[in-house]
């Protein structure tokens, strides 16, 4: 079940039909348990339009897949990820910061977004004036309920500054946390079962409609499972409306930074393809 937030309304696709029904709050949405038992019950009296024309609507353009929920973000779940992060640390003295998180018990999990600073599919994400090195991080992201239970998946594309972190772990707020620092999308992706560890995240970076960069990395490769992780995130913290936590990317673009004018698509299998343009803020 994959469902889509348009401007005007809401677009289910379910068991090879597709609904549109009215625009929905998505606070409450999120906040309840059951989210496809009750997505499936609503439904019901939704219209059932032709795929070909549920494709008209998202094309015309849909929103970020959320209401007011935060988002969070674990770090360093990944082998890659883990190196990168002491490559670019290492003359801060920061290094084996990584490299223990890596192997703790204990996760890295940091505030991340807003509603606010949350980038639409199609629209811009930014890149910050003050950082030479920026990288876009795609990331499977986790559906979580009130009561910790994931109920999806969506795309999120965590935007870093590499330059900024590298120069101080402690600047690690200022490296993830502005305006249009994140995207997800485009859609939610309602499953009541895990999604498959063969399942591949895909990143595509173009400048000037050429390929600029490409990166792959199966869901095998996340050291911290999707459970484990929103286990770590309920601790100590309530979501009365839900959030999302993006769970780590394995793909870092190693001597490339993001100009204006970009454009970065994110693919995950079983999930769908969120795509953004650069700016600059």
């Amino acid at each position: 079940m994959k469902i889509y937030k348009l401007p005007e309304g809401t677009l289910l696709e379910y068991q090879n039909q597709t609904f549109l029904g009215p625009a929905m709050d998505w606070d409450k949405l999120l906040a309840q348990e059951n989210l496809k038992e009750n997505l499936v019950t609503e439904s019901k009296s939704w219209k059932e339009i032709p795929s070909e024309e549920g494709n008209e609507f998202l094309e015309k353009g849909i929103l970020a897949p959320m209401g007011n929920q935060e988002i969070w973000a674990a770090g360093v779940t990944y082998f890659r990820s883990r190196t990168a992060r002491m490559e670019e640390s290492q003359d801060a003295g920061g290094a084996d910061f990584y490299d223990k998180v890596y192997n703790a018990d204990r996760p890295e999990l940091f505030f991340k977004a807003t509603a606010s600073r949350v980038s639409a599919p199609g629209s811009a994400v930014n890149i910050r004036k003050d950082s030479t090195w920026d990288v876009p991080e795609p990331e499977l992201t986790l559906v979580v309920s009130p009561s910790g239970k994931i109920q999806g998946y969506t795309c999120g594309n965590d935007m870093s500054s590499r330059s900024i972190e590298g120069e101080n772990p402690l600047y690690l707020p200022q490296a993830k946390v502005y305006a249009g620092c994140a995207a997800i999308g485009p859609c939610l992706f309602i499953t009541d079962k895990a999604i498959e560890e063969t399942a591949n995240i895909r990143l595509e970076i173009f400048r000037d409609d050429v390929l600029a960069f490409v990166g792959e990395t199966p869901l095998t490769q996340l050291k911290r499972k999707p459970k484990e992780l929103a286990g770590w995130l309920f601790r100590g913290n309530t979501f009365p409306i839900g959030c999302f936590l993006m769970t780590g990317t394995g793909i870092v673009p190693d001597d490339f930074t993001l100009e204006v004018g970009d454009k970065v698509r994110i693919g995950i299998d079983e999930v769908g393809v969120l795509e953004n343009f650069i700016e600059k803020i």
